[in-house]
């Protein structure tokens, strides 16, 4: 799985959408993110095959949503998914919380078929705590490849990392800017003038250098090419401890359903 990808959370314009998605693949992004629930697949298919980009070069990621987490609906929703992104398999598909209509054996049973059928290649889930994991490994043989969860500076889950790290399951972090709040950061912005760069390039620099995935928003060209520089920017033991170091538990997104561990 690539180290940055693009989100398409909120990015509901679908010319707006699908450009984004190309602007991105063409500058060098190979993973794209995106779910039922963000009402634009149709668009980020599009912006896919209008890109001048294998298939099979892209990570491609999606999420079923909350009221289709019942084995069937798992099955008939995903089929749907992957004719609005008009490709046959995608690369990652994410139970996108563990609410509603989740059942750990009865919705992941129903990933474990899409994986033996090749209609996915990974199972993932998303907004996960250490004990949703626990029984989702149990539930099934499958591996759970991923948990994708709100995570920067602001918002360190270092519980959470610490389990997937011994689990081996891989991180991906969506509001990795924590909604632009870390450009008002001092911390991340003295070390972001020490190297010519900007504060979300050094938040995603310290998620890469923490082996977490990032996957920021972004729809303007100039937007989509400063995430893309921060693979350029290596931070040093001392400024990842700084970041370290910042004592926040910033959360940006908690619906009603979010676990009640929150």
């Amino acid at each position: 799985m690539p180290a940055l990808g693009l989100g398409t959370w909120q990015n509901d314009d679908p010319d707006q959408c699908a450009a984004s998605v190309r602007n991105a693949l063409e500058m060098g992004y190979r993973h794209i993110d995106t779910a039922q629930a963000y009402g634009n697949e149709a668009a980020v298919g599009e912006g896919i095959a209008s890109a001048s980009v294998d298939r099979e070069d892209i990570f491609l990621a999606t999420k079923v949503w909350i009221d289709q987490l019942g084995h069937d609906d798992v099955l008939e929703s995903t089929e749907k998914s992957l004719d609005r992104l008009g490709v046959d398999y995608v690369d990652l598909l994410y139970v996108h919380w563990p609410a509603d209509a989740y059942d750990a054996e009865q919705t992941l049973s129903a990933f474990e078929e899409l994986r033996e059928d090749g209609r996915i290649n990974n199972i993932g889930v998303s907004n996960f705590e250490p004990s949703h994991l626990e029984s989702a490994q149990e539930a099934i043989d499958a591996p759970i490849f991923a948990n994708q969860v709100e995570m920067h500076p602001l918002l360190q889950q270092r519980e959470l990392r610490e389990y997937c790290e011994d689990a081996d399951v891989e991180l991906v972090a969506y509001s990795p800017l924590a909604r632009g709040d870390v450009f008002d950061v001092d911390v991340l912005t003295d070390i972001a003038d020490a190297h010519d760069a900007s504060a979300a390039q050094v938040s995603l620099a310290w998620l890469r250098q923490k082996d977490v995935t990032a996957i920021p928003k972004a729809t303007g060209a100039d937007h989509i090419r400063d995430n893309f520089e921060s693979l350029d920017i290596t931070l040093s033991d001392a400024e990842m401890a700084r970041i370290d170091d910042l004592d926040r538990t910033d959360r940006k997104v908690h619906p009603d359903f979010a676990p009640d561990s929150w």
